[in-house]
């Protein structure tokens, strides 16, 4: 079987990012994930909420999210938790989306949303309390 293009691969993820605004399928994700932030994979809500527990961060510590797609779990931790996230992901569309979620929740400051791959993260060794990365294919 051929492998998609790296276009037919963005394609998709556009597509799916703009469904941002899809009732239908928000509430989909409300009653599988137990979330609305658009994830586009399968971590639940009450695996997220584990997670937290075990990472333990707080407001000061500084949490690297890998893979974030459109800020899921990364914006529910740092609205959670009062750290500063830092999401990181390839697809722009799904930034885009993690950031206007960010505005509307009042996170500006302790969020930003950064275009990189997980091979090629521009940040200092040592500069975050913890890393997590959820539904990430490498």
């Amino acid at each position: 079987m051929p492998r998609d293009s790296e276009a037919e691969v963005l394609d998709r993820f556009r597509t799916w990012y703009g469904r941002e605004n899809d009732d239908a399928f928000r509430q989909i994700e409300l009653r599988v994930i137990g979330s609305d932030y658009g994830a586009n994979g399968y971590t639940t809500k009450s695996q997220v909420d584990d997670l937290v527990r075990r990472i333990a961060v707080g407001p000061g510590d500084r949490l690297l999210d890998v893979g974030t797609g459109c800020g899921w779990p990364a914006l529910y931790i740092a609205h959670e938790t009062g750290c500063t996230v830092v999401a990181s992901d390839v697809p722009v569309e799904g930034l885009r989306a993690g950031a206007r979620r960010a505005r509307r929740e009042g996170l500006g400051a302790r969020a930003l949303l950064v275009c990189a791959g997980a091979e090629s993260l521009p940040f200092r060794a040592q500069s975050f309390e913890a890393v997590v990365h959820t539904d990430v294919l490498c």
